[in-house]
């Protein structure tokens, strides 16, 4: 069932939250050995909070729109109780967390059941979740294949069935890479829409929190609850914004669509942009547009990431750089030796081509563009011959080569999983819209799962 399905079901009393927990814990510790999505199943707490769920429900109180739903987080989200790992060993000798990250707390209270926390790169650096401490996790379209990253598990938990929603991190695509790859509904806000406190910054400049679903309603509940002022994030944009569910029905009339071009038509297997041009059709479009300087952007992107990355762990690289993984230990090394003119050089290209997205965005309310540039790649793969060019070139790095544009600029983002033939992997597609516009991602969402052209069911191997 979908999470408002769940829910309703909850509310009427037609099942009892206990029970589906108890049924989702006993799912997620069958399926994970195979999938390893989760890094820790919290049963007893899980267990506690849907007793809560059914007290309330008896005493004629309404515990939330997510009552009774299981969901879990990236294990960079603060769960009280357990060690927040981001990834990492490091993190895990510094104890459990003592209270739940913003976003966790605002589930819970909506009424929904924290299941656990969920696999993911280490420090979020990466964008295949080959993680060499806690393991790989594995798509559950294909077992052999990347769940993609950084939020990995997030993507895979919900692919598999485990829990209907779940929370990610987004800070050069670490959303929508998962969500393309695994073939679910993802979201990332604009940047300082959602509050980040209670979780470990990668990038602060670049970093978004976003829900993964399996329904665009389910999306949008799952936002909408997550909505609200945090005085203890400092980053946090003072909008909260409006809940977008009410919203869905309105359809794509009055919303002006065009298809991004240029750098989003170059790199790309036939697939992906195959997606990309039926979901643009589906909505209508008739126009494609350029965004000019999306590689520099992209390039931006990369040295900010570096740079910010390596000054938040480089005590941690002074003191034990053998505890990071390999990969990870040679990027931040790399950033902490980026000249400070690069850095402010790329501040200024970034600010460059926001003005150019937002002047771009006067003219279109959404922008459609593919999310990834290959569907999900066979785990252990290092390098992808770009089908333009023949060049050879990184694999964990063109990953996100549409979607690490976007996030330098701080669009928010809606990726769609685009429904493929029988036995094909999934691919996703980019919704983009200016700053603070998600409802309109929403409602072209809406319209595009109603015509059957973006769905996300329960990957064929773990239907239950």
């Amino acid at each position: 069932m979908s999470a408002l399905e769940l829910a309703a079901r909850i509310r009427r009393r037609e099942i009892a939250a206990v029970e589906v927990t108890a049924a989702a814990i006993a799912r997620a510790e069958a399926v994970n050995p195979a999938v390893n999505a989760f890094t820790a199943i919290t049963a007893t707490r899980a267990r506690a909070e849907a007793a809560a769920v059914d007290a309330a429900l008896a005493r004629g109180e309404d515990p939330g729109a997510l009552a009774g739903v299981p969901f879990a987080a990236k294990n960079l989200f603060d769960i009280e109780g357990i060690a927040t790992l981001a990834g990492s060993i490091i993190e895990r000798r510094r104890g459990p967390a003592l209270r739940d990250a913003f976003c966790v707390r605002q589930w819970r209270a909506a009424g929904a059941v924290c299941l656990g926390a969920l696999n993911m790169d280490e420090y979020a650096y990466g964008f295949t979740t080959e993680n060499s401490h806690y393991g790989p996790t594995r798509n559950p379209h294909d077992l052999t294949r990347t769940a993609g990253g950084s939020s990995g598990g997030s993507g895979a938990a919900v692919a598999a069935g485990l829990v209907p929603i779940s929370l990610g991190t987004d800070t050069n695509g670490s959303i929508r890479v998962p969500a393309s790859l695994n073939g679910i509904f993802g979201l990332k806000p604009t940047y300082g829409r959602l509050s980040r406190a209670g979780s470990v910054l990668f990038v602060p400049s670049l970093d978004h929190i976003g829900p993964f679903a399996r329904t665009v309603a389910d999306l949008a509940a799952a936002y909408d609850a997550l909505l609200g002022d945090d005085p203890d994030d400092p980053v946090q944009a003072r909008r909260a914004g409006e809940p977008v569910s009410a919203g869905l029905a309105a359809g794509i009339g009055g919303l002006r669509v065009a298809r991004l071009g240029g750098h989003f038509r170059a790199h790309g297997q036939a697939p992906a942009q195959a997606a990309a041009d039926r979901v643009a059709a589906a909505l209508g479009v008739a126009e494609e547009v350029e965004l000019p300087d999306a590689p520099a952007a992209r390039a931006a992107a990369f040295l900010i990431t570096s740079a910010e990355g390596a000054q938040q762990h480089l005590d941690d690289l002074r003191a034990e750089p053998g505890a990071f993984e390999p990969l990870t230990i040679d990027r931040l090394l790399a950033g902490a030796l980026i000249p400070a003119q690069w850095v402010l050089h790329a501040q200024r290209v970034r600010s460059h081509c926001r003005a150019q997205a937002r002047a771009l965005l006067a003219s279109w309310d959404v922008l459609v563009a593919p999310a990834t540039p290959i569907a999900a790649s066979p785990l252990g793969q290092e390098t992808l011959v770009r089908p333009d060019t023949g060049e050879t070139v990184p694999l964990r790095a063109s990953l996100g080569i549409y979607t690490q544009p976007i996030s330098c600029i701080g669009l928010p983002v809606l990726s769609v999983p685009v429904q493929q033939a029988d036995g094909a992997l999934p691919i996703g597609v980019q919704l983009i819209a200016a700053p603070w516009q998600e409802a309109a991602l929403f409602r072209a969402a809406a319209v595009l799962e109603a015509a059957g052209i973006c769905a996300a069911p329960v990957a064929p191997a773990f239907v239950a």
